[in-house]
């Protein structure tokens, strides 16, 4: 397309004219997405919808928000949890990303008109469903806050409740899946290393890429969770200590990016998805799903629940256990078979040789 320049178009609006001829015109003020204008310039119907554009993408004004505003109070409210370290810093920044994507269509609303039905006709009209659940999550104990500050009379988010879903959440790789990780990746590759440490430490992904080997001490790797906070003193397996020894490192983390700098977790996640996409694997297999995989295996080994959770760090035992019940029920299901089968009359060879007969 090629812009026409016959004569001056209104403030804010760009055209483009296709190699047919035809022309298009588009409102863009910076900040604000782009908008097509019906017809052709300063026509009724050109101008109309100029009008509105012009009213519906206004710039932000400068300064503090009204007080008692929406966007006041989540600016308030996060600096209050943020000096509290109620939260931990990724908690803290998801919170704070989803409450400022709220009030950047809201946040002149007063807090006090927010209500019940407005906050359910916001979270209906969130496209994926995971971000309805993270903005009530996110708007929960913001409204709790405002009440307790006086700032609401009732807190409107009491009264809705998100239909629970059944689900397994990430996929927990099986033996095979990591096997055919393990035979695509050598020994001494990157992406066999941070399998490893995924594998054979049970932390997260935001753990895994701030390891390094000023944490291993003794045969001891020593971690500081970020989510939780749990410090943890796990044995380093043969398995890892083989890869660790097999692998070169010169920086102050294990993993590092193409460009030698540490991993942050969403990259890392993509990263470690391509790698998974090259061993063939199919989709689903995840980095948090070797934390899974590696809380399965010491279930089947026998491990209780708090023995899992004093490697994993999980802070409640109800995922743990939801690991050891699975191999409980396997276990108890081979040994009910071993003595079905132990419990069966011997029959002598000679005797089923007659009765073929």
């Amino acid at each position: 397309m090629t812009r026409p320049s016959r004569y001056k178009l209104p403030k804010y609006v760009q055209a483009f004219v296709d190699r047919d001829g035809r022309a298009y015109y588009y409102f863009r003020r910076r900040g604000s997405p782009r908008v097509r204008l019906p017809g052709s310039s300063y026509s009724t119907e050109f101008m109309r919808a100029y009008q509105r554009a012009l009213e519906q993408h206004r710039p932000a004004k400068t300064g503090a928000p009204a007080w008692g505003s929406l966007a006041d109070v989540v600016a308030r409210y996060i600096d209050g949890v943020a000096i509290s370290c109620e939260l931990s810093p990724g908690t803290l920044a998801k919170r704070r990303r989803i409450l400022q994507n709220y009030v950047r269509d809201f946040g002149h609303m007063p807090v006090a008109s927010l209500t019940l039905d407005e906050l359910r006709q916001r979270l209906a009209q969130t496209e994926k469903r995971g971000a309805a659940e993270d903005l009530l999550k996110a708007m929960r104990p913001l409204m709790k806050w405002c009440l307790a500050q006086g700032k609401i009379k009732t807190d409107p988010t009491v009264g809705i409740r998100m239909p629970r879903r059944k689900t397994d959440g990430y996929h927990t790789w099986t033996e095979d899946e990591i096997a055919q990780f393990e035979a695509h990746h050598p020994i001494g590759s990157k992406a066999r290393l941070a399998f490893a440490l995924l594998l054979y430490t049970a932390q997260r992904r935001g753990d895994v890429i701030r390891m390094g080997r000023q944490h291993i001490r003794d045969g001891v790797l020593y971690v500081k969770q970020r989510k939780t906070g749990a410090e943890l003193a796990i044995p380093v397996l043969p398995e890892l200590r083989e890869i660790l020894e097999a692998t070169p490192s010169e920086h102050l983390t294990f993993i590092v990016s193409a460009l030698g700098k540490p991993f942050h977790p969403g990259s890392f996640s993509n990263w470690f998805y391509e790698q998974c996409n090259a061993a063939g694997l199919p989709k689903g297999c995840s980095a948090h799903g070797l934390r899974k995989a590696s809380c399965r295996r010491l279930a089947e080994a026998g491990c209780t629940v708090h023995q899992i959770a004093a490697i994993s760090g999980h802070v409640t035992l109800e995922e743990v256990q939801r690991y050891t019940k699975a191999a409980d029920q396997a276990r108890l299901a081979r040994s009910a078979m071993a003595t079905v089968i132990k419990a069966r009359p011997k029959v002598s060879k000679k005797l089923r040789l007659d009765t073929s007969d």
